[in-house]
């Protein structure tokens, strides 16, 4: 019943396409436009946190490696649910963009596990209403897209992005605990901007 749901919605949502939109969807599904945001986000941690900052950065290259690597070891070479574009009962009624399907699998989104992840991390980092707000409107975008391009149902943009929200928000609370059991009692750490 889920699956059927899910399949109608992604038919629907994945019809509202035009030349146009093709090739926007395209730039905002790849990873190289997206260097310049996430260079700001680390130039503003490294602002604010300071001597902080180093640990910051080692925690969110593991969440970068958890948010990416578990969604395909966890989820999708485990469940093995086809993309849409590789669905032989979907066959001539999923819009695919430039002939690019991607590998087999598609539960769960890695991009939407991975913008999610960003965007919850950053958000929680910095604190700023408009940016919150910025953050999350980007990785819903970038979920769309994965619908839009055929490559993803919406369970799977949905459950990536659940995952995500996890992986930034359990990596968050770890820089808490680490922040308050290790750092604060560091002259080297403390000696920063306070948090």
């Amino acid at each position: 019943m889920l699956e059927r749901l899910d399949q109608q919605l992604f038919l629907f949502l994945n019809s509202l396409n035009t030349p146009f939109w093709d090739q926007i969807m395209v730039a905002l599904s790849g990873k190289l436009i997206w260097a310049p945001l996430y260079l700001a986000i680390l130039i503003f941690l490294g602002y604010k946190y300071k001597k902080k900052f180093l640990v910051i950065l080692g925690l969110i290259i593991l969440s970068v490696l958890l948010a990416d690597q578990g969604s395909v070891q966890l989820f999708k070479n485990t469940v093995q649910r086809l993309r849409p574009c590789h669905e032989p009962s979907l066959e001539g009624l999923v819009h695919i963009v430039n002939g690019k399907c991607g590998g087999q699998f598609g539960f769960v989104s890695s991009h939407a596990a991975n913008s999610f992840n960003v965007a919850v991390l950053s958000l929680l980092f910095i604190r700023k209403r408009w940016f919150s707000i910025s953050i999350v409107l980007w990785a819903v975008i970038v979920g769309y897209s994965r619908i839009y391009l055929g490559v993803h149902y919406p369970g799977d943009v949905l459950c990536g992005s659940f995952f995500g929200i996890l992986v930034g928000w359990s990596i968050y609370r770890s820089y808490l605990w680490i922040d308050n059991k290790l750092l604060q009692n560091k002259p080297y750490f403390s000696s920063g901007q306070s948090t």
